[in-house]
């Protein structure tokens, strides 16, 4: 399975309703876990997110539409990474000039 990160802001109507962000996060990891993704951490930060997402997905394709999930409630806005472990990362420098 893939790595993902998402950075989370949370928008006027996620604040206004903040109390609920942790129930919020269960109903996620519920959803996640019907679309067959494997929410590894929810975390609530300080600094410039407000939180971050990390989790496994088996495609780009099951990554996005969780993230289109998500959005779609309109509580956050997101931006999502893929991550690479450093063997996935040894795969991708195998195939740079041909190996």
């Amino acid at each position: 399975m893939a790595t993902f990160i998402t950075t989370i802001k949370f928008t006027p109507q996620g604040i206004k309703a903040i109390k609920e962000t942790t129930q919020r996060a269960a109903s996620l990891k519920s959803a996640a876990k019907k679309m067959g993704v494997s929410v590894k951490h929810i975390f609530w930060t300080l600094g410039d997110h407000d939180g971050t997402l990390i989790f496994e997905a088996p495609d780009d394709e099951t990554a996005a539409a969780l993230m289109m999930h998500l959005g779609a409630a309109g509580n956050v806005h997101t931006a999502t990474e893929r991550a690479f472990t450093a063997a996935e990362m040894d795969t991708v420098l195998a195939k740079v000039h041909g190996g």
